[in-house]
């Protein structure tokens, strides 16, 4: 993959952008530091700073290994089931302050927009601001448990099933298409090869992913191996 050109404020927020637009966390780039860039006197002559970054070539092929665990498992079965409006709006109260208490806490500047969905009975929350991908974490973790600590924050305090589930930057859709694309190519490799392949651990929803994805395959067969958190899929030939 050939070098793109980013700039930023600073050089984190450039390495930022490209971790965004690449698809990928800052641990699977290369970059190099074009323009260091210059905050100026009393704001004039700044400069933007300027990196040239790419995925690793031992990244290109799995890149974006994010994930999404919007399916936290947490103990509900003392929970009520209690959805009512003055409910909703407490969870939601519950969980702005928890968010904004501990993005701030991280020096994050970051904004909450929130839609309850009702079908689900979820608060969707999306997460925005100019440093992203530290909200995402390597391969997701930092959004996951964000995202899980919410959850067991809002559920002790409402007792009811209440779920909250959280995104950046489309993260969670963009985790999807990457499995399925990665369990398509995985797919394509056993056919070829004739030999398993064992994909690293991998979170139940993730997992989910992989085996639905392969599901209507004609020549592969996929099943999970191992104990949490290290459970693992292996893809076989038919």
């Amino acid at each position: 993959m050939d070098f793109q050109t980013f700039t930023g404020d600073t050089i984190d927020q450039a390495i930022t952008k490209a971790t965004v637009t690449l698809g990928v966390t800052s641990d699977k780039i290369e970059y190099k530091v074009v323009e260091k860039g210059s905050s100026g006197f009393l704001g004039l002559g700044s400069k933007d700073a300027v990196i040239s970054a790419r995925i690793k070539d031992d990244e290109a092929e799995e890149k974006a290994d994010f994930s999404d665990s919007s399916n936290v498992s947490l103990e509900d079965s003392d929970f009520e089931k209690d959805y009512s409006d003055d409910v909703i709006k407490k969870a939601k109260n519950i969980a702005d302050k928890f968010l904004l208490d501990v993005t701030r806490e991280m020096g994050l500047d970051v904004t909450l927009k929130s839609d309850y969905d009702a079908e689900s009975h979820s608060l969707m929350y999306d997460l925005s601001g100019p440093e992203m991908g530290i909200i995402i974490g390597k391969r997701g973790s930092t959004l996951d448990s964000l995202q899980y600590l919410c959850n067991l924050s809002v559920s002790r305090k409402t007792h009811t099933s209440i779920r909250i589930k959280l995104d950046t930057e489309n993260y969670r859709e963009r985790r999807k298409e990457t499995l399925e694309n990665l369990a398509h190519n995985v797919a394509s490799k056993v056919r070829r090869t004739r030999k398993s392949v064992t994909l690293e651990r991998m979170n139940p929803y993730e997992r989910r992913i992989i085996h639905s994805a392969l599901s209507d395959n004609p020549y592969v067969t996929t099943h999970s191996e191992g104990e949490e958190p290290y459970r693992h899929i292996v893809v076989t030939l038919k």
